[in-house]
């Protein structure tokens, strides 16, 4: 097992810069961040800020110079799997900014890419690194509520400016800014969906073991022309239901709401960020309420670039949003998009 690795990053934008880059380098078993992005000017503004000798224009170039163990992609979403497929064709260990792809049939691709290769994706979605998304894991594994026939998942965010096209009032001191052209382009994957409920529908299905069948959507659109707001109906693999909101909209004095509630035939499980809350209770009368601090629900990020580290030193540690997990996100978008444009029932 190696004591360091070598993870090269496609894509260090406004995310990478904020957050990935810093986690590397503070991290004891990391060696060489290489990095990537196709502008000269960014490109070097991020190699002094950072002291990161190993920087290429070119995302091909950078996986064939360096001997690298790991990569990330951070780049538009709709080069997501363009980016991930340069890196699972070498077999290494990737972590795929959100969305994992922007279809269905590219984020199959991507798992099936990394088996018949050996390597690994990994998803950020952070909550499901959170010892809160663990225990309503481990309840519903035990059978607290049984076989599941029902979900229901709200998520919100305080995201009007990012997603209406303007910039977001946050990153006002940030190195970059996020650009309208990924988050606020509906012709390149923009809107709340790609952009943020993917998050929750990354919590559902660590929680709930079910691949999505069938989806049907209605979209509130923002003054960019991207969803602010999102309400679908999904059909699950064994003919569960499935009722998916989001909005954009929440005020900037609040935090990040998820809330997902799963129905079974033996009980209930409630999980809520907002009020950290783990809750199972049964038909029998059984009650288990989680122990859990009042920021239990606070988002993680550096969690998973400490596991795509462990993975790609060799070490067996659990990926709470692996490839199948990020896939099933995307299916449920990817319909969910074409369900709001075609007005009807999309099959995943």
């Amino acid at each position: 097992m190696p004591d360091k690795v070598n993870i090269g990053i496609i894509g260090a934008g406004w995310w990478a810069t904020l957050s990935h880059i810093p986690a590397l380098i503070a991290n004891p078993h990391v060696d060489i961040v290489a990095i990537n992005r196709p502008d000269a000017e960014g490109l070097e503004t991020v190699s002094k800020t950072f002291d990161l000798p190993h920087a290429y224009l070119n995302a091909r170039e950078m996986l064939d110079s360096e001997t690298l163990h790991g990569v990330i992609v951070a780049s538009p979403h709709v080069l997501h799997a363009e980016h991930a497929t340069l890196a699972l064709e070498r077999g290494l260990k990737v972590l795929i900014e959100k969305p994992m792809a922007t279809s269905a049939a590219d984020a199959r691709a991507l798992v099936a890419l990394a088996k018949a290769r050996g390597g690994e994706i990994i998803m950020p979605y952070g909550w499901n690194y959170k010892p809160m998304t663990d225990a309503a894991h481990r309840l519903i594994r035990e059978g607290w509520v049984g076989e599941v026939r029902h979900v229901v998942v709200q998520m919100a965010s305080a995201l009007a400016d990012l997603f209406g096209g303007e910039p977001m009032a946050e990153t006002k001191d940030h190195l970059f800014r996020p650009p309208a052209s990924t988050w606020a382009d509906p012709k390149r994957s923009g809107g709340y969906g790609w952009g943020q409920l993917t998050h929750g529908l990354g919590a559902v299905f660590r929680l709930v073991d079910l691949a999505p069948a069938k989806v049907f959507a209605r979209m509130g659109l923002s003054p960019a022309g991207v969803d602010f707001y999102d309400a679908a109906v999904v059909e699950l693999a064994n003919g569960a239901t499935m009722v998916l909101s989001g909005s954009a909209t929440v005020p900037k004095s609040r935090g990040f709401q998820l809330d997902i509630r799963v129905f079974g035939t033996e009980g209930m499980l409630l999980f809520d960020i907002e009020r950290a809350r783990v809750e199972a209770v049964r038909h029998d009368g059984k009650t288990h309420i989680e122990t859990l601090g009042d920021d239990a629900g606070a988002y993680e990020q550096v969690e998973p670039i400490a596991r795509l580290v462990d993975l790609c030193r060799g070490k067996d540690v659990v990926n709470p949003a692996d490839g199948m997990i990020g896939a099933r996100a995307t299916a449920v978008l990817d319909a969910m998009y074409r369900s709001a444009k075609s007005g009807r029932m999309e099959e995943v």
